[in-house]
């Protein structure tokens, strides 16, 4: 049967391999939906997309070590200008 129809065996088969539904992108959008408030449509998109990301990822965010980042943070070249 394959050779008798190759193109119908190969839509057959990209047919399988697609997600049955699209529940992370929904769960993204409400995610966003949740983080955008009417005091965050201030940000930056760069600061709105690394909140979103973070709050999509939260099980990886959850698994971060705070202390290590904030000695990393404040091992870096202070941000205050001195005049």
């Amino acid at each position: 049967m394959v050779d008798c129809v190759p193109n119908v065996y190969i839509a057959l088969r990209i047919l399988l391999t697609l997600p049955v539904s699209v529940a992370s992108g929904d769960r993204s959008f409400s995610k966003l939906k949740l983080i955008k408030s009417y005091l965050r449509s201030t940000m930056s998109q760069n600061k709105l997309v690394d909140l979103a990301t973070i709050s999509i990822e939260c099980d990886k965010a959850s698994k971060l070590d705070l202390r290590e980042l904030v000695v990393d943070f404040a091992k870096r070249k202070a941000r205050k200008i001195k005049f």
